[in-house]
């Protein structure tokens, strides 16, 4: 309904109709015999403010009033709607004109003021507050849109407002047995196969009920191999049981040391060291400690640097180390 009425609103000023779609017992009625007017008027609207309000409003309420009849029993109660509102709308006319209510804006306000009303008796307020002495709720909103929606061209606005509030009515208390009328099955089909695709699927996204793992990413440094097999010394024979321990560590602290700058230069890049409260050394700092310390690995003096606030407090952990 909400694309249907700015579509047609838009179609209307594009192709310049409007004057077609309001609804006026002299003389469109009376001498022209226009009753198609009669329907017509609640297809478009007169201006782009009123199109905006009736969006506003029918998007807070008949989203609402939806879910309470079901879709079938809606669109059935906007037929029934118009149907009523547009007999009630002629006969006002006709009871009315010499009191200077000859004219009714184009747009569907006495189907707005429907929904509305049923609106108001079927949806509960969410909340209530006070503003002085006025207690107030959520729906108070959605009325004073309503109400300048009425009093939007006065005094047809207004005369149409009643009559949707009045056919409102009428639909409540079942005169006639409006309550059970239900579309012929053709048009729910003609709407099922042709209309739906267009607006999507109404029906919520299904979510799984099992909840799955996230999936354990493991950090370099809890993959860095830890070694603490020492060399053989100068002039030590050595056994081959520890010829091949040492060559193994040899090689466990190479993976080690390559191991230990891929997680220094992640760190660097991440930003992952800093955070935890450990200093990044930059590049040109490790290299000057280094050309200081020829003899020491690389993997220590990083770790000193990473331990010191700056490079002088290094040094002096990596003399009182080396003695």
């Amino acid at each position: 309904m909400m694309m249907g009425l700015g579509a047609a609103s838009l179609m209307s000023s594009l192709f310049d109709i409007k004057p077609y779609f309001h609804l006026q017992l002299i003389p469109h009625l009376s001498r022209h015999h226009q009753y198609w007017r009669l329907l017509s008027q609640h297809f478009a609207c007169t201006n782009s403010s009123v199109l905006l309000l009736m969006e506003l409003i029918l998007y807070n309420s008949a989203v609402n009033v939806e879910r309470q009849f079901g879709s079938v029993k809606f669109a059935s109660f906007i037929t029934v709607s118009a149907l009523v509102s547009s007999t009630l709308s002629f006969m006002t006319l006709l009871a009315f004109h010499r009191l200077d209510i000859n004219y009714l804006p184009a747009g569907p306000t006495s189907i707005l003021f429907s929904i509305l009303y049923q609106f108001y008796r079927l949806v509960p307020s969410a909340y209530t507050f006070q503003i002085f002495a006025l207690k107030v709720s959520n729906k108070s909103f959605l009325y004073i849109l309503a109400l300048q929606c009425a009093t939007s061209h006065l005094p047809g606005s207004a005369v149409a407002a009643v009559v949707g509030i009045l056919t409102g009515q009428i639909y409540r208390a079942d005169v006639l047995g409006l309550k059970c009328y239900r579309l012929p099955l053709s048009v729910r089909n003609f709407g099922v196969r042709f209309l739906l695709p267009l607006i999507g699927s109404t029906r919520p996204p299904r979510r799984s009920s099992l909840a799955m793992p996230d999936e354990t990413i493991q950090r370099a440094e809890d993959t860095e191999p830890i070694t603490t097999a020492r060399p053989p010394q100068a002039g030590t024979p050595a056994t081959p049981g520890t010829t091949q321990s040492a060559a193994n560590a040899n090689g466990s602290g190479t993976r080690a040391q390559g191991a230990s700058v891929v997680t220094e230069w992640m760190n660097e890049l991440t930003g992952r060291g800093a955070a935890g409260g450990i200093r990044v050394p930059t590049e040109a700092e490790i290299n000057q400690v280094a050309s200081m310390f020829p003899d020491m690995s690389r993997q220590s003096v990083v770790g000193a640097l990473q331990r010191s606030p700056n490079i002088e407090r290094a040094v002096e952990t990596l003399l009182g180390s080396a003695t």
